[in-house]
C-alpha cells in the first residue's frame, strides 16, 4: 500500500513536473526584454504541431528512427560516444519495459512470461550490464581520461550516479534473492508445495545450494548424490517452468558469489527486504527528479533534434523561436562537443571566462531563463563570451541534440544588450567585433530584424565611446568621423581589400608582441588589431587610421604569418600609416 502511495505520488511529481517545463518554454524568456508575442506563443506552438501532423510527418518518423533510436548525429562525432550513450539508453530502456513496467507491457506482449525464466532472466541482466558498461565508459571519458575542453557539473555527476545507484541496486538485490533461504522457502511453499520440515524439501535445498548460489546454515559439503538427484528430479517437476539457472542472470549470480559469505547474517535480518525498499525509492525518487536534472533531455533532446530537422529547411517551430529557444537549453546534454568545435575557443584560453564556451554559455543562459540571478561579474563575463562568438556556425553543425546554437546565441545577444541600455551601462564596443556584421544585417531585415530603436541607441552609445576614447588617446586625428557606409576601395589600396577574408578568430591580436607588452592594451594602442579590420569592414576608414595601434607596430609580421585567412594585417597597417602621415583623406561615398 505504502509502495503503491509512493509511486504514484512520484508519478504525479514527474508528470507535473514535465508540465510545468514545457509551460515554461511558452512563458519565460532568455533575457531581460519583454517577448512581444509571449501571450500567443502557445497558439503558435499548437499551429506548428498541426503542419507537423499534416505536412512534415513522414520525414519527422525517419529523423525519430536515425537521429532519436539510432542516434547518427551522435555516431558523426564519435564511435566511441555513440557507444556508450547507445548501452545507456538501449539498456535503462529494455529495463524500463522487460522489468519496472513487465505487468503493463511485457506479460501483455509475452502470455507465458515470467521474470525468472529465459530469455527474459538473461536479458534482464543484459540490460543492466550495458547500462554499466555505459556509465563506466562515461566515467573514463569526463574523469579518467579528461577530453579536452570537456566540462563537469554537478547535474552530470547527479545522472551518472543516479542512474549507476538504481541498476546496482537492482542487481544486490538479485544476487540477496539467489541467496536468501527465506525466499527459497517461501517459493518451496507456494509453487512445490513442500513444507520446510520435509525430506523433499531438503533435497531440493541441496540442490539449489549446488546449482542456483543458494546459501543455507543446515546444508553443508560435500553433497550427497543421491540427495542431489532426488532434488534435481523436485527442481525439474516443480521449479524449472518457472525459474530458469541463476547462473544465467550472470551479473545477480555473481553478487550471490560475493556477498556469500555475509547472507546468513543479512537473511536473518531482513536483508533482502531492506534491499528491496532501497531499490524501489531510490526509483521513485529518480523518477520524481527527472523533470528537474539533466536528465529531462531524454524528453527535450528528441523535441529538438525532430525541430530542427533538415538544416536545408525551414525549422519546425519557424513562428516560436523563444519557445524553441527555452526547449533547446533543456536538450543540452552537457556533453561539450561544441567546445572543442568553437572557433573561439582560443579566447577562453586566453581569458579563463568559461562563458566563452558554448556549453557553459547553456548553463548561464538556463540560469538567465530561469530569472535565477546572476551577479554583475557573472553577467559581464557571459556578455563577453556572447559577443565573441564569430557567428561561425560549427557548434550548431556539429551538436549531437540538434541544437541551433548560432541562432541561440544571436538571440541573447539582443537581450542582454537590450539589458545593458536598460541599466544605462556603458556600451561596450560592440561596433568593433563581429557582431557588428551580424546586427548590421539583421538592421535592415525588418521581418526578423533587430528593433530599430534598440539598434541606434547602442551605436550611438558604442560610437560616443569610441570617440571619447580617441580624444583622449590619439595625437594625430583627436576627433575621428566614423562612417557608417562602406569606403569605395577604387583608390589603390589593394591589402586593405583582403580585411573582408577576416572571421574575427583574433589571431593577430594574440600573437601580436605589441599587444603583450601591456597589461591594459587598449589604453595604450586604442584599437586591437582585430578591431582595427571590424573598423574597415564597417567603413570605419577615419577611426583605424587613427588608432595608435598602427603606430606602434613593430612590423614584425607575426599576425600577418599566422591569419588563417591570408589577411595582410601588416600591410593594412603600413597603408594606412602611409595615408595617415600624408593626411590624406577618404571621404565617406
Amino acid at each position: 500500500m505504502i509502495l503503491n502511495l509512493l509511486f504514484y505520488s512520484s508519478l504525479f511529481i514527474c508528470i507535473t513536473g514535465i508540465c510545468y517545463k514545457t509551460i515554461l518554454w511558452t512563458r519565460n524568456s532568455l533575457g531581460y526584454q519583454k517577448d512581444p508575442v509571449r501571450s500567443s506563443r502557445l497558439s503558435l506552438v499548437l499551429k506548428d504541431v498541426i503542419t507537423i501532423c499534416s505536412k512534415k510527418f513522414p520525414a519527422l518518423v525517419l529523423s525519430f528512427f536515425l537521429d532519436v533510436l539510432l542516434q547518427r548525429r551522435i555516431l558523426k562525432v564519435s564511435f566511441l560516444r555513440w557507444f556508450m550513450h547507445s548501452c545507456i539508453f538501449a539498456g535503462f530502456m529494455g529495463l524500463v519495459i522487460m522489468h519496472a513496467f513487465d505487468g503493463v507491457i511485457t506479460e501483455n506482449i509475452f502470455p507465458y512470461y515470467y521474470s525468472t525464466i529465459n530469455p527474459f532472466f538473461f536479458l534482464r541482466n543484459v540490460f543492466g550490464f550495458m547500462v554499466l558498461l555505459g556509465i563506466s565508459i562515461a566515467i573514463f571519458r569526463r574523469y579518467i581520461s579528461k577530453q579536452y575542453k570537456l566540462r563537469n557539473s554537478h547535474q552530470d555527476i547527479y545522472a551518472i550516479l543516479i542512474v549507476f545507484i538504481i541498476v546496482f541496486s537492482g542487481i544486490l538485490l538479485e544476487g540477496f534473492k539467489m541467496t536468501s533461504v527465506n525466499e527459497f522457502t517461501s517459493m518451496a511453499e507456494d509453487y512445490a508445495d513442500l513444507a520446510y520440515e520435509e525430506d523433499d524439501t531438503l533435497a531440493i535445498e541441496t540442490y539449489w545450494v549446488k546449482e542456483f548460489a543458494l546459501v543455507s546454515s543446515r546444508i553443508k559439503e560435500p553433497f550427497d548424490k543421491g540427495i542431489l538427484e532426488i532434488g534435481k528430479e523436485i527442481h525439474e517437476e516443480s521449479c524449472a517452468d518457472c525459474h530458469s539457472s541463476s547462473k544465467s542472470a550472470f551479473m545477480g549470480y555473481a553478487a550471490a558469489k560475493i556477498i556469500a559469505p555475509a547472507a546468513i547474517f543479512l537473511d536473518e535480518r531482513g536483508g533482502v527486504d531492506l534491499f528491496y525498499y532501497v531499490h524501489i525509492i531510490l526509483c521513485f525518487i529518480g523518477l520524481a527528479l527527472l523533470p528537474f536534472s539533466k536528465m529531462f533531455h531524454i524528453f527535450a533532446t528528441p523535441v529538438s533534434l525532430l525541430s530542427n530537422w533538415g538544416k536545408k529547411k525551414k525549422p519546425l517551430f519557424e513562428h516560436t523561436g523563444t519557445t524553441k529557444y527555452l526547449m533547446e537549453l533543456d536538450a543540452c546534454t552537457h556533453c561539450c562537443t561544441c567546445n572543442t568545435n568553437c572557433s573561439a575557443g582560443m579566447m577562453y584560453e586566453f581569458t579563463q571566462n568559461e562563458f566563452i564556451l558554448p556549453s557553459e554559455k547553456m548553463q548561464a543562459l538556463n540560469k538567465v531563463s530561469a530569472n535565477s540571478g546572476m551577479d554583475s561579474k557573472e553577467f559581464d563575463a557571459l556578455f563577453q563570451g556572447l559577443y565573441l562568438c564569430t557567428n561561425c556556425d560549427r557548434c550548431t553543425i556539429a551538436c549531437p541534440s540538434g541544437i541551433d546554437l548560432k541562432s541561440l546565441w544571436l538571440n541573447a545577444r539582443e537581450n542582454l544588450i537590450g539589458h545593458n541600455l536598460s541599466l544605462q551601462k556603458q556600451s561596450d564596443p560592440l561596433m568593433l567585433s563581429v557582431f557588428s556584421f551580424v546586427r548590421g544585417l539583421k538592421a535592415n531585415d525588418q521581418k526578423n530584424g533587430i528593433n530599430k530603436e534598440a539598434y541606434d541607441i547602442t551605436l550611438d552609445k558604442t560610437l560616443g565611446n569610441i570617440t571619447k576614447v580617441m580624444d583622449n588617446n590619439s595625437k594625430l586625428y583627436p576627433d575621428p568621423k566614423p562612417c557608417p557606409d562602406k569606403l569605395d576601395f577604387t583608390i589603390d589600396l589593394i591589402p586593405i581589400q583582403t580585411f573582408s577574408y577576416c572571421f574575427g578568430c583574433q589571431n593577430c591580436t594574440t600573437v601580436c608582441p605589441v599587444v603583450g607588452n601591456y597589461e591594459v592594451p587598449e589604453e595604450h594602442l586604442t584599437l586591437m588589431p582585430h578591431q582595427i579590420m571590424y573598423s574597415l569592414g564597417l567603413g570605419f576608414f577615419d577611426l583605424a587610421k587613427s588608432s595608435l595601434m598602427i603606430w606602434n607596430c613593430l612590423s614584425c609580421y607575426q599576425c600577418q604569418e599566422h591569419c588563417p585567412q591570408n589577411v595582410a594585417v601588416c600591410d593594412i597597417f603600413f597603408q594606412l600609416k602611409n595615408k595617415a602621415f600624408n593626411n590624406i583623406e577618404v571621404p565617406c561615398p
